[in-house]
């Protein structure tokens, strides 16, 4: 009792001063992205009705609902609407303020000079639990054929202080190059022509690595595997299996194989994070000299000591088929926050296995980090390593359960 009652204490503070309870997972909530898919505006191979060459494009914009009426600046009924008919009628009332935002931020040019945008279809989609607004402009853009395309966004931007560091992902064909990119306020631009394809892995591989250094669920759920993880074998093992699962359900579903919804991704996400961290919080609480592994030496052991009588817990055994399972469910939830839904293609698997060496980046830099320190604090100070430990994981499942409870509340 005398354990319980601080790391109770301090999991309960854990979950009041967490900025996750106010924001609803900060990493998704803070941030906003754009999805764009560019390409020309004739029905095949970019030729006209005529058989000739166009220069005229046709963009669909995938915006979020709520964010997009805020930034429009519309009133509450305009951005508080919910139901795929409400939405609808409130973009066709607003119309005009909502075109005049979208096409003052996002911008088509033809060899230097602005193409003449028109709205010329809107509607409502789901992407994973939220609405976005659809939008279809064409471009009407003057010049001679063999020119090159540009394709600027400044949607959302910092200084609206709604959202922060929105990125605009754009898959575009146009000018017989195919590709994608990931335009930021630093890089606001792609232009056809610039043999784009080592740029193109450069931005995804910084997509992918910012989304887990910002996803915090995606940082809990590391971190509770590294505090469970007593010694570097068991590392190395966790480290693996999990990438190994995540980077195969990341690829399916990311180029259409899998396919599950938000609603189920979420929540079980949360649950992996309280399940794990709640073993932790079990095994530090049986540990009486708080999972010391002894020395710095036997931690780095991939073997235990010769004449060593080390047990094996049923964690031990069960670790890495959960890890598994749960790591299946976690490279959903990373395709999920990519958005591509696009037919297979070279360009489109090289972003994603950029994207996902970017995760793997990330994830390899923490572990080089986190488990060092742990290791010091359990052979230096194995009974602060005990409260620090103890209070850290209940911290961890106080948010993982309110995240279960919020994403089953919200589906």
């Amino acid at each position: 009792m005398r354990f319980w009652r601080p790391v109770a204490l301090a999991g309960l503070l854990a979950v009041v001063s967490s900025p996750a309870v106010g924001q609803a997972a900060w990493a998704h909530d803070a941030t906003s992205d754009v999805y764009a898919e560019v390409a020309p505006a004739a029905p095949a191979g970019g030729a006209t009705a005529d058989g000739g060459p166009t220069t005229d494009v046709t963009a669909v914009l995938d915006l979020e609902y709520d964010l997009l009426m805020k930034s429009a600046w519309l009133r509450a009924e305009a951005y508080e609407a919910t139901g795929r008919a409400d939405q609808l009628a409130q973009i066709d009332e607003h119309e005009r303020a909502v075109d005049g935002y979208v096409t003052d931020r996002f911008i088509v040019a033809y060899d230097g000079e602005p193409c003449a945008p028109a709205l010329t279809a809107a509607d409502v989609v789901e992407r994973g639990d939220r609405p976005y607004a659809s939008l279809t402009y064409s471009f009407a853009c003057d010049g001679e054929p063999e020119g090159v395309h540009e394709v600027s966004s400044n949607l959302f931007p910092d200084a609206e202080s709604f959202v922060h560091s929105t990125e605009t992902i754009v898959r575009y064909t146009l000018d017989d190059e195919e590709g994608s990119a990931v335009l930021t306020a630093a890089s606001p631009t792609l232009t056809t022509g610039e043999h784009r394809l080592l740029k193109q892995v450069g931005e995804f591989f910084v997509l992918g690595g910012e989304h887990l250094l910002f996803g915090l669920d995606h940082v809990l759920f590391l971190l509770a595997l590294l505090i469970g993880a007593r010694r570097l074998r068991d590392v190395v093992w966790t480290a693996t299996v999990f990438t190994v699962a995540h980077s195969v359900t990341f690829l399916l579903a990311a180029l259409g194989v899998v396919s599950v919804p938000a609603i189920v991704v979420e929540p079980v996400i949360a649950a992996s994070i309280a399940v794990v961290a709640a073993v932790d919080l079990y095994l530090i609480w049986r540990a009486p000299g708080g999972a010391s592994p002894g020395t710095v030496r036997d931690a780095l052991r991939w073997r235990p000591p010769a004449g060593s009588r080390e047990q094996l817990t049923a964690w031990d055994r069960w670790r890495l088929p959960v890890v598994f399972v749960f790591g299946l469910v976690h490279g959903v939830g990373f395709a999920g926050a990519l958005g591509i839904d696009a037919a297979w293609s070279w360009t489109l698997l090289w972003s994603l296995l950029s994207f996902n060496v970017g995760i793997e980046a990330v994830q390899l830099g923490m572990i080089a980090l986190v488990f060092p320190l742990l290791v010091l604090l359990r052979v230096r100070a194995p009974r602060a390593a005990r409260w620090v430990l103890g209070a850290a994981t209940a911290g961890i499942v106080g948010v993982a359960l309110f995240w279960v409870v919020e994403r089953l509340a919200g589906a």
